[in-house]
C-alpha cells in the first residue's frame, strides 16, 4: 500500500532534528519527547503502532529511543529514513562529549573543571538512585523476580559473574517459565503515555502495512551483509593489522560484545563497562568512570554514548606512536561506531518481521526475566558509584568465593556525602528535574573547589 498522506522527507529532517536537540534526561524522556511530537503534535503515527515499535525495541540489545528513532524513520521513509532519524539522535551527544572530553584531559586538573566533576558526580549517584527505583517498582511485581533481581545483584557484586551471563541466565529461566506457564512471568507490562490517544487510522502513516515493511528474504540477507561488514569489518580489520593485544583491537571487540548484550539500558550494562574499563584494562580510574556518565546525563542522546568517554580515555593512555589526543579522538570514534551501528542492523533487519513477534509468550516472558535481573544490576552499579563517591580509599577483598569492594571508614568525604544527600532530597522529596539537580551540583561543587583553593 502507499501512504495516503506521506511526510515529505525534508519536513521529517527538520522535525528529527527537533527531536534531538531535546533528546535530555535518559530513555524515558526521550521517548516521551517523541511520543508528544510524533503521536499528539504532527499526528504522523498512531498510538497502537507507537507502542508495538517501542515494544519491539525494548526487546533489543542498545539505546531503545535511539532505536525506536530509527525504527519510525525507517517506517515513514525507508532505510534512508531510518538512518537519518538514527543518526541525528546520536550527533549532537556524540559531538558534545567528544568536546568535553577534550576539555577533561587538557584542563581536568583545574579547579574549575575539577568542581564542576565534583558536584556531577554526588548528582549521578542520586540519579542512579531514582532510576533503580522507577525500574524496580515496574518491574518486581512479584516475589520470584525479587528473588531473580537479588540473585543477580548477588551474583555480579559478590561473586564477580559476567553482566552477560547473568542476563543470558536470566533470559533462559524466563523464556522456560513462559514455555511452561509459570504465572511469575506472565507480566504485561503497559507503557503509559499521554494525549487523546491517537489512532492508526487517523495518522498521516496509516493504519496499513507500507510495502517496504514486508518481510524479504532477499532484503534481510542484503540488510544483514552490509550492515554486518560495516560492524564487524572494521573490528576485524584492526584484529589483523595491530593485533589483538593494541588497544584499538580491543577497544572494538570489546564494545562490540557490549552492543550484543546491552539489554536493559545503559544503567544496566554501565557497571559491567565500568568494571572492565577500570579492573581489566585500565583505561579509566573509578572517579572517571563517574565523570564521563555526568557528561552524557547533562548533554542530548543516548545515555550510553558514555562510551564514547571510556574509549577516548582508554586510547588517550595507551596511544601508542600517536598524538595522545589524536588516537583518544579516534579511540572514541571507533567506541561509537562500533556501539551504533548495530543498532541500525537490529532495526532493518528485524522490523520487518516485528509482526510475528506479537503475542509470542516465551519471548515476553523472557524480557520480564532479564527486566528484573537488570534491576539488581543496576543495583550493583549504584553501590559501586556510592563507594567511589563517598570515600576516597577503597580496597578489595576476596575470601570464601567472594569478591568484595571495602571502603576506609575514615576516607568519608564529607563534602560529597553533603551533596550526595542534597540531590537525592531535591530529587525525591521536592520533584526537581534531572538537569536541575545535575546543573545545581555542578554549580556547588564549582564553588566549594573554588573555595577551597582559594
Amino acid at each position: 500500500m502507499n501512504n495516503p498522506n506521506p511526510v515529505p522527507f525534508r519536513e521529517a529532517f527538520w522535525v528529527w532534528l527537533r527531536i534531538a536537540a531535546l533528546s535530555f534526561g535518559g530513555p524515558a524522556a526521550q521517548i516521551a519527547v517523541m511520543h508528544r511530537i510524533l503521536v499528539e503534535e504532527k499526528r504522523w503515527i498512531g498510538e497502537t503502532r507507537f507502542l508495538h515499535a517501542l515494544n519491539y525495541c525494548m526487546l533489543l540489545p542498545g539505546p531503545e529511543a535511539q532505536q525506536l528513532a530509527t525504527y519510525i524513520g525507517w517506517l515513514m521513509h525507508r532505510t534512508a529514513g531510518g538512518l537519518m532519524a538514527g543518526l541525528l539522535f546520536i550527533f549532537p551527544g556524540m559531538i558534545a562529549i567528544m568536546a568535553l572530553s577534550w576539555l577533561y584531559v587538557l584542563a581536568g586538573q583545574s579547579a574549575a573543571v575539577e568542581g564542576l566533576f565534583f558536584g556531577l558526580k554526588a548528582a549521578v549517584l542520586a540519579v542512579v538512585l531514582q532510576a533503580l527505583l522507577r525500574i524496580g517498582k515496574r518491574a518486581l511485581r512479584n516475589r520470584p523476580l525479587w528473588a531473580l533481581a537479588g540473585a543477580s545483584f548477588i551474583a555480579i557484586h559478590a561473586f564477580d559473574l559476567p553482566f552477560p551471563l547473568i542476563i543470558v541466565a536470566a533470559g533462559i529461566i524466563g523464556f522456560l517459565g513462559g514455555k511452561f506457564g509459570w504465572a511469575a512471568f506472565d507480566v504485561h507490562q503497559a507503557h503509559g503515555s499521554t494525549g487523546r490517544g491517537l489512532t492508526d487510522a487517523e495518522s498521516r502513516l496509516g493504519a496499513g502495512v507500507p510495502d517496504h515493511a514486508r518481510p524479504s528474504l532477499g532484503w534481510s540477507l542484503r540488510i544483514a551483509a552490509i550492515f554486518g561488514a560495516l560492524w564487524l569489518g572494521p573490528v576485524l580489520a584492526l584484529v589483523l593489522l595491530l593485533g589483538p593485544e593494541n588497544v584499538f583491537s580491543t577497544i572494538a571487540v570489546f564494545f562490540s560484545k557490549m552492543a550484543v548484550v546491552t539489554f536493559g539500558g545503559a544503567y544496566a550494562v554501565l557497571a559491567y563497562v565500568a568494571q572492565e574499563a577500570v579492573a581489566t584494562y585500565g583505561w579509566l580510574q573509578p572517579g572517571e568512570m563517574l565523570d564521563g556518565l555526568g557528561m552524557a546525563e547533562t548533554t542530548p542522546g543516548p545515555l550510553i554514548m558514555v562510551t564514547q568517554f571510556v574509549g577516548f580515555m582508554g586510547a588517550w593512555r595507551d596511544a601508542g606512536g600517536l598524538h595522545p589526543l589524536l588516537a583518544a579522538t579516534l579511540g572514541g570514534l571507533l567506541t561509537t561506531w562500533v556501539t551504533f551501528v548495530p543498532c541500525f542492523l537490529w532495526i532493518f533487519l528485524g522490523a520487518p518481521y516485528v509482526e510475528a513477534l506479537r503475542g509470542h509468550k516465551p519471548l515476553s516472558a523472557a524480557l520480564t526475566a532479564i527486566t528484573a535481573a537488570v534491576v539488581g544490576v543496576i543495583l550493583n552499579l549504584a553501590v559501586w558509584f556510592a563507594l567511589h563517591v563517598l570515600f576516597w580509599s577503597v580496597r578489595p577483598w576476596s575470601g570464601y568465593g567472594l569478591h568484595l569492594d571495602v571502603p576506609d571508614p575514615g576516607s568519608l568525604d564529607i563534602g560529597a556525602l553533603a551533596l550526595t544527600l542534597g540531590a537525592i532530597l531535591a530529587l525525591f522529596r521536592f520533584k526537581r528535574g534531572t538537569g536541575e539537580v545535575l546543573a545545581g551540583c555542578a554549580a556547588l561543587g564549582f564553588a566549594v573547589k573554588l573555595l577551597a583553593g582559594s
